[in-house]
């Protein structure tokens, strides 16, 4: 299997969101239980909500559980100064749309791409992993293949 990277700090995300998930069960079983002994199981809309509603919970969990499973926390501070690792912020020329934009490269659980926050494993974050200044790498996106060059890195 493979390795999750992530940060101390995304890892406690989720770490908490599985903590906020699991207290939501008790809830959705006492649901579960009510909507039962209202009988008719067949035509019972509340019931059958609710069994959805435990479904969806325990996949996400299973999900989250194994992302902490396979989590490998990454220590940005050992990182070579000048090159592009987890937790930098990155100024690129994007050569597809001919604009600057700003990445911060994090891990699982602190993703935000309305705020640039971009997945290590995502695409962009592939193509930027460990390029200095002045390097360029090319991403596969759904709008094509992005040119980017490495113009600023800040920790």
């Amino acid at each position: 299997m493979q390795r999750v990277p992530m940060t101390k700090e995304g890892r406690d995300i989720i770490v908490a969101e599985v903590k906020r998930m699991e207290a939501e069960k008790p809830r959705i079983l006492t649901s579960i239980k009510e909507a039962r002994e209202k009988g008719d199981l067949s035509e019972n809309a509340e019931y059958h909500a609710a069994r959805e509603e435990l479904g969806m919970l325990e996949a996400k969990l299973a999900q989250l559980r194994g992302k902490l499973a396979l989590a490998d926390i990454v220590d940005t501070s050992q990182a070579p100064d000048g090159t592009v690792v987890m937790s930098a912020r990155v100024r690129v020329f994007n050569a597809m749309f001919d604009e600057e934009e700003t990445y911060e490269l994090v891990g699982e659980g602190e993703a935000d791409p309305r705020n640039n926050k971009i997945l290590t494993t995502s695409p962009i974050g592939q193509a930027l992993i460990g390029l200095k200044v002045g390097e360029e790498g090319q991403a596969q996106v759904p709008a094509g293949l992005m040119k980017l060059r490495v113009l600023e890195i800040m920790r």
